[in-house]
């Protein structure tokens, strides 16, 4: 406990009597004795009268200073014979105190806490552990490994920076809820608490589950069964009982449409329809724009950041890249597709081949990424993104990672997709050009070379401006004092908790 001491309080001021003239004062000399009686009385009882005034002082400072509390405006040093032997002030004291350090936790974590259940193995880590059957072709363990970021990269050098080459991974487009996972556990505002929480988060990998099940003859059932099981588990929780599930969140590291099925017999799992997923948001690498509970997150790219240095270098790195190309496609003709739109932009790239660069995906050579991808958008100002099996394809984030310019073809392709992460004007990071403008003989290339330099800079810095927005950082702390899109994600999910509370979403 800190020693205060106050400066010594002056005397009271103690009012005398008048004094009478001398000349009505009694001269009896048998009165002598009385008065310097009655002197010394008055001279002991002002004495007693003093001392008690000063005693009454001080226990009012005493009761008035242990009121105040120790946030003193200016911070004066109050010695104290426990510190100064040691050279340390008072303020540093109150600097590193607990409750200043639990007063800094709060302003972090001012939109709520996370508490994450502690699922059965069978619906996360397990599946993991049987990575060789999760895939009827071939294992997924490689794409799983290193915490779900996949192989390191290789064949990179001289390609980006040698000192950013570790930070590089062939990571699988389907593993966000194994990034999410890991990344929840060290966040800064989980909680092991239930009854502090705001958000509860539910760490299964539905993705994962109903991958094995997609492609061969297996029963609705068979998809279905894990994310039931799941639902049964966390229906009978008494946090999820009380708010009905609003307050709860998940991720799907597969597109919304995976867990879209509404009759046996078509693709996915029912995972989405089933009750108990009704009132809980899900966030997905491609979201249904008519679904509020679902949320859009980033696909997952090979760059994984180490520090905000790892994203500062970068930034700069592909700001002042030579780009040879005006714009590039990286992708595969779809032959079962009538009139397949991304047949004719590999036709129509490689015809005007002196300003358009072609990566042919054919087969599974792009699978993941590969360095020859990376080069192309790196040498491109503009990547031509048209829509994949569905309306999103994780090559828009490769493409804009490597600062080129995304052209798009489907609103739903990402300006429906991505709210939290990307621009909220368009025009400012892209440009769009109906598919049936194309169809019908627009020239990609007369549009893009409509633009000027200055506004193809432009759009460039904003699209290297966002890049933090939407890679996913290795360290599972995260990073400095850059928001990667994990941060992104789970601050907008704690904000729209924070909003559902306020203005009564709930029904």
């Amino acid at each position: 406990m800190l020693s205060i001491s106050s400066p010594s309080s002056p005397e009271p001021y103690i009012r005398k009597p008048k004094s009478q003239p001398d000349e009505v004062l009694p001269r009896k000399s048998s009165l002598n004795s009385l008065n310097s009686l009655l002197a010394n009385s008055y001279f002991n009882q002002s004495r007693a009268w003093l001392l008690l005034s000063i005693l009454s002082i001080q226990i009012i400072l005493l009761l008035g200073l242990r009121s105040i509390p120790f946030s003193f405006p200016h911070r004066h040093h109050f010695p104290s014979p426990y510190t100064d032997h040691l050279n340390i002030s008072a303020k540093t004291i109150i600097n590193i105190s607990p409750s200043a350090a639990a007063t800094t936790d709060e302003d972090e974590c001012g939109s709520g806490r996370v508490f994450v259940y502690d699922l059965p193995s069978r619906f996360n880590t397990e599946l993991i552990r049987n990575c060789d059957e999760l895939n009827p072709w071939s294992s997924r363990c490689d794409a799983l490994a290193n915490d779900g970021f996949g192989q390191k990269a290789t064949g990179l050098s001289g390609l980006v920076p040698e000192s950013l080459a570790p930070a590089w991974y062939w990571t699988d487009q389907f593993v966000s809820e194994i990034i999410f996972h890991n990344r929840i556990l060290r966040h800064k505002c989980r909680t092991t608490e239930p009854n502090n929480a705001t958000a509860f988060y539910i760490p299964f990998y539905a993705g994962l589950a109903v991958g094995k099940f997609l492609w061969h003859n297996c029963t609705a059932k068979d998809r279905d069964r894990l994310c039931e099981m799941m639902l049964t588990w966390v229906q009978d929780q008494p946090y999820y009982k009380k708010s009905n599930g609003w307050n709860h969140f998940i991720t799907m590291g597969r597109i919304s449409w995976d867990f879209r099925r509404s009759k046996d017999q078509d693709w996915g799992s029912s995972c989405i329809y089933m009750p108990g997923m009704r009132n809980i948001t899900r966030l997905l690498i491609e979201r249904n724009p008519w679904d509020y509970f679902d949320v859009g997150v980033p696909y997952p790219t090979g760059f994984h950041p180490r520090s905000d240095s790892d994203i500062l270098q970068w930034q700069e790195f592909v700001r002042t890249r030579n780009r040879t190309n005006l714009f590039c496609f990286a992708g595969a003709k779809r032959g079962a597709i009538k009139n397949d739109f991304r047949g004719l932009l590999l036709s129509h790239c490689q015809n005007e081949s002196d300003s358009c660069r072609v990566v042919d995906c054919a087969g599974t050579r792009c699978s993941n990424g590969t360095s020859a991808i990376l080069e192309t958008f790196l040498n491109s100002d503009f990547c031509l993104q048209p829509r994949g099996d569905s309306f999103t394809r994780r090559s828009i984030f490769d493409c804009m990672l490597a600062g080129s310019i995304p052209v798009l073809f489907w609103k739903r392709t990402a300006y429906y997709q991505y709210d939290w992460f990307l621009p909220g004007e368009p025009e400012r990071y892209s440009v769009f050009i109906h598919r049936n403008d194309v169809k019908n003989g627009t020239s990609v290339r007369e549009v893009l070379e409509s633009y000027s330099k200055e506004e193809v800079r432009k759009m460039r810095e904003k699209v290297i401006d966002y890049i933090p927005k939407f890679v996913y950082a290795r360290p599972q702390e995260g990073l400095e004092s850059i928001k990667d899109a994990f941060d992104v994600a789970i601050d907008g999910v704690l904000k729209r908790f924070k909003e559902q509370e306020e203005r009564f979403y709930k029904w």
